[in-house]
C-alpha cells in the first residue's frame, strides 16, 4: 500500500524553526516529484514547495522564500520542509504529496490536482 506519513509539525512560537519530514512506504520516491501544501481555516490549499524527481527544481511560494527549504534523501525514502523565521501566518495543516514522473526530470508540479498521492496532513502552529 502507498503511503506518505507527515511528521515534525507542532507549536513554536514565532521567528522559530520546525523541519517536516515526509517519509514514504510502498514505493520508493526515486522517481516522484514531491510537493508541499498547506491549508489554513477557511482559506484555500496553496502550494508551499515543491521539488522536482531529479531534485535539480524546485519551487518556493513568495509568502515562504528565503525562510523555507525543501530537500530530498532518496536514501531515506524521505523528503524535508526545513521551516525557518516563522510566522503566524503560517499556520496550517501541512501536506506532502507524490507525482510519478517515471523518470528523473527537471519539471516542477505545484498545483494540487498534479499529484496522485497525499499525505494525512500534520498540524503546524505558530504562535506565542
Amino acid at each position: 500500500q502507498l503511503q506518505l506519513v507527515e511528521s515534525g509539525g507542532g507549536l513554536v512560537q514565532p521567528g522559530g524553526s520546525l523541519r517536516l519530514s515526509c517519509a514514504a512506504s510502498g514505493f520508493t520516491l526515486d522517481y516522484y516529484a514531491i510537493g508541499w501544501f498547506r491549508q489554513a481555516p477557511g482559506k484555500e490549499r496553496e502550494g508551499v514547495s515543491c521539488i522536482s524527481s531529479s531534485a535539480g527544481s524546485t519551487y518556493y511560494a513568495d509568502s515562504v522564500k528565503g525562510r523555507f527549504t525543501i530537500s530530498r534523501d532518496n536514501a531515506k525514502n524521505t523528503v524535508y520542509l526545513e521551516m525557518n523565521s516563522l510566522k503566524p501566518e503560517d499556520t496550517a495543516v501541512y501536506y506532502c504529496a507524490a507525482r510519478n514522473t517515471r523518470v528523473r526530470v527537471t519539471s516542477i508540479f505545484c498545483f494540487g490536482y498534479q499529484y496522485d498521492y497525499w499525505g494525512q496532513g500534520t498540524q503546524v502552529t505558530v504562535s506565542s
